[in-house]
Order: structure tokens, then C-alpha cells, then sequence
């Protein structure tokens, strides 16, 4: 046995317990980092060759180990744009120098242009869905741009109506009105069983009002007829104008469901608009008054974003100040198959390593995927508890390991003394 041996084994102890406290004051440290991984070391022996009758100290070398795909406790917060993942994957963002980095902490609000960036400064990064929608490209980065929410903030924004939705019940026991007092003829002697409103938007914002009109023309057999109100004479007929469009509807007297649904989905010419679709395929023919159960039209005037919102699906969407919401990005999300070899750097990101694997790119909610959840932060995953008990573990090996340096050291002198 050599004393230089076990001095320098000694050494190799003292070293490794340095590594551990290392890694315990980063725990601590960040105990109340946003999306923080603890790292542990983890120790290895390493053996020298000997026979029986000698033996030869060897040491012991350390490696650290973050524990990344641990996570942590999900805290709610009170900010619409603080998100966190709740299950696998990371966000993708991008530093100052346009690195692409992985990232779990969430804690993003918007820069001086709107971009959204965390307590890093990294840049979260999604797919366009208004300007150019683009599906991601699994193997990398491609098609990913920064979420920027300042855009319609500052501007006005109009939506043209293009689909409508109208569900009436046309009362079946309902007169049948004769041909030249019909809604279709536009006299003033036209009648109908049921009038309703219906408020559009056309492709400047401008507000524009439709008149639809029921009337039993046979029976089992209805006449729709949509008109202008612009157009109308002290809001009825007759109208300035021909009506927009006239169609038939035939029922079934045996149940009062329409015989064949496409005669329900209308396109109607509106002035102002490029195309505009009205869906009636619930429509009925019963025993009941004229109503209706459903009455809804997209678009919107001229308005601008009042706040943001997520969705678990990764989804930002632009709430205007008329309630209409728009979707206009998706967050990207990535995964590695061994989160835990990422490579830890500043700010709480990660690149990916040999030992990680590829980085896959994908969307939140998608099979693999975490979902996002909005307002709210990952908190460290480091237990205090555990890290006190790790350092007075490390404290009481280090001294061993010093007392056996000591020893040797003793040793040594007792060797030299000899010569004396």
C-alpha cells in the first residue's frame, strides 16, 4: 500500500464532496426559480489493478445528473401570459443571437414590441396562424416565429361575416298563404308566418341587416325569402330592391324534419360581402309557434385586441373588444428522448446533447406533448428538505475524508523521521 495513494484517494474524496455541496447550493439557490431542474452528482469508483498481496487505493470520480423530466408543483398566478406544461416537452425559444433553446420556464411577458419573453430574455416562439399558417416540421425549427401580442392592439381590425347559423320552427298548422301575397312577390300585400333579423358585417365593418321571411306556399312546403332591410319600406314590404334570394323547403309531415337538408344550407348574395352562407339544417315543421333556437353570425366591425387568452392546446387567441375571439398562434413544443442529458445553460434553457437525442418538434396536446396551461408557473422541483440532509451528509464525508488526508500526512512525517 502506498501512503501517496491513499492520500491522493483521500484527495479524490474530498473533491467529489465538493461536487455535492456544489450541487446543493445551486439547488437551494434556485429553490424559487420558475421552471428549475435540481441537479444531483452522482459517484463512481475507480479501481486500480493489485494481488493479494499488496493493494493499491483507487478513488472515486463524480458525474452531476439534472433531473429534468422531474416536474415540478404547478403554481397559479394572476398574468394571462405566465404558462406551464402540465406533462412532457418544452417551449421553444430563441435567445438574442437566434439560438433555438428548449425551456420550461414560463413566466413570459410582452417586450418593448410586444414579443413575449421570460425572466431570461428568450423569445417564445409559435406558428402563424393568420398570415401564413404552417404545420411544423418535426425534425426542426422551420416555420416557428416569435408570439408577438401587440399586433392588433394597436390597430383596427374587421371581420366579414361569411357563415350564419338560423334554426326556426315554422308552425305547422300555419295558413297557406296564395300566390301574389307571398313574401317572394315583394308586395304590400305580402305576408308571412315569421320575419326575423339577422346583422352582418360586410367587408369594411359596415353593419348590414337581412330580413328573412317563412311563409307556407303548400302543404309540407315553405317559402324562405331573405331581403335587404336597407331596402325596406318602413321596415316591411314592399322593398326597393328584388329579394336577395328565394328557396323551398319541403318536410316530412310525418315527423316535420325536412326532406333533404342541402335545401337548408343558402347561399345568399349580400351586397358588401365576398360570400355569405346560412346553415338552417335544424330547422322544423311543428305543432308550435313561430321561434327559433339558434341565431349566430361571425365577423365583426371595425375593433381592436382588448387582452390575449390560451388555450391548453397551445392556441393564443385575440379577444377584440366586441367578445369576438381570433385564433393567431399556436406554441411550438419540443421533446428530447432523454431530457435528463440536456445541456443545462444560463437562464434556465437547454440545448440538446448526443446523449439527449434529436429534438422532436411538435404542438401542445399532441400525442407526446404536454398541454399548456395559462396562468400559471412551474416551480422548482428541488425539496429543501432533501438538500439539508444531502449537505450534512456531504459535510460528515468530507471531514472523513480529511481525517484520512490527515492521517496519511502523520504518516508521512513518522516515515521521514526515520532518516532523523
Amino acid at each position: 500500500m502506498s501512503l501517496y495513494g491513499m492520500m491522493r484517494t483521500s484527495v479524490s474524496g474530498m473533491s467529489v464532496q465538493a461536487d455535492r455541496l456544489s450541487t446543493v447550493a445551486d439547488n437551494i439557490a434556485n429553490v424559487g426559480t420558475t421552471g428549475y431542474k435540481r441537479t444531483a452528482v452522482e459517484f463512481q469508483t475507480q479501481v486500480l489493478d493489485f494481488n493479494t498481496s499488496s493493494y493499491n487505493s483507487g478513488g472515486v470520480s463524480s458525474v452531476a445528473r439534472t433531473a429534468v423530466s422531474q416536474q415540478g408543483p404547478l403554481r397559479g398566478t394572476t398574468s394571462g401570459t405566465d404558462l406551464a406544461i402540465d406533462g412532457d416537452g418544452f417551449f421553444v425559444v430563441q435567445d438574442e443571437k437566434g439560438e433555438f433553446l428548449l425551456t420550461r420556464a414560463g413566466s413570459f411577458v410582452p417586450d418593448d414590441q410586444g414579443n413575449l419573453v421570460n425572466a431570461a430574455g428568450f423569445t417564445l416562439l409559435g406558428y402563424d396562424l393568420v398570415d401564413l399558417p404552417t404545420v411544423p416540421v418535426a425534425n426542426g425549427f422551420a416555420g416557428l416565429i416569435p408570439v408577438n401580442v401587440a399586433q392588433g392592439m394597436t390597430s383596427l381590425k374587421a371581420t366579414p361575416s361569411s357563415l350564419g347559423e338560423f334554426v326556426p320552427n315554422l308552425p305547422v298548422n300555419s295558413d297557406i298563404i296564395p300566390a301574389g301575397n307571398l313574401p317572394s312577390d315583394n308586395a304590400l300585400t305580402s305576408e308571412a308566418a315569421g320575419k326575423t333579423s339577422l346583422l352582418l358585417y360586410d367587408n369594411l365593418g359596415n353593419e348590414v341587416t337581412v330580413d328573412l321571411y317563412f311563409a307556407k306556399s303548400a302543404d309540407d312546403t315553405w317559402e324562405v325569402s331573405i331581403y335587404s332591410a336597407a331596402d325596406s319600406t318602413d321596415g316591411g314590404f314592399p322593398y326597393s330592391s328584388p329579394a336577395l334570394l328565394t328557396s323551398t323547403l319541403d318536410f316530412d309531415p310525418s315527423n316535420g324534419q325536412l326532406l333533404d337538408n342541402t335545401q337548408a344550407i343558402l347561399d345568399v348574395p349580400v351586397p358588401g360581402l365576398d360570400s355569405f352562407t346560412i346553415d338552417m339544417t335544424g330547422i322544423s315543421q311543428l305543432g308550435s309557434d313561430y321561434t327559433y333556437l339558434a341565431a349566430s353570425v361571425d365577423g365583426n366591425p371595425p375593433t381592436s385586441v382588448e387582452r390575449f387568452e390560451v388555450d391548453t392546446d397551445g392556441t393564443v387567441y385575440g379577444i377584440y373588444q366586441n367578445g369576438y375571439s381570433e385564433a393567431l398562434y399556436r406554441i411550438g413544443m419540443a421533446r428530447v428522448p432523454s431530457p435528463d442529458s440536456l445541456r443545462p445553460l444560463s437562464g434556465n434553457a437547454y440545448s440538446a446533447t448526443i446523449e439527449s437525442g434529436d429534438v422532436l418538434v411538435g404542438l401542445p396536446a399532441d400525442l407526446g406533448f404536454g398541454s399548456v396551461v395559462a396562468g400559471a408557473l412551474e416551480e422548482s422541483n428541488v425539496d429543501l428538505a432533501s438538500e439539508l440532509t444531502i449537505m450534512i451528509e456531504s459535510q460528515r464525508s468530507y471531514t472523513a475524508n480529511s481525517k484520512v488526508f490527515q492521517t496519511g500526512s502523520d504518516l508521512m512525517d513518522v516515515l521521514i523521521s526515520l532518516k532523523r
